[in-house]
């Protein structure tokens, strides 16, 4: 059980580290064209998708900043410590 309970937050660990790299790749719009930063993209995407959902839904995911990567950043953490204590 405790090999589960670590590959799953390792998991989660990088998964908030790609999601970390994406924001940062985001204030440099010349890489956006990058063969790593289309990969970065596809693995993200799946998880911020359905928070920007939430958040429209909302109403707090309008104008020019997006809080998909708090929010997913939260429920990351929050899946995180529930399976720490389980």
């Amino acid at each position: 059980m405790y090999v589960i309970k670590y590959a799953l937050s390792v998991f989660i660990r990088v998964v908030n580290s790609l999601i970390l790299i994406r924001v940062l790749l985001s204030f440099f719009p010349n890489l956006r064209y990058s063969k790593i930063t289309d990969i970065i993209y596809q693995l993200t995407e799946p998880i911020l998708a359905p928070c920007r959902t939430i958040l429209s839904k909302f109403g707090l995911n309008t104008g020019m900043v997006d809080f998909s990567p708090i929010l997913a950043y939260m429920i990351l953490r929050f899946v995180q410590v529930l399976i720490f204590y389980l």
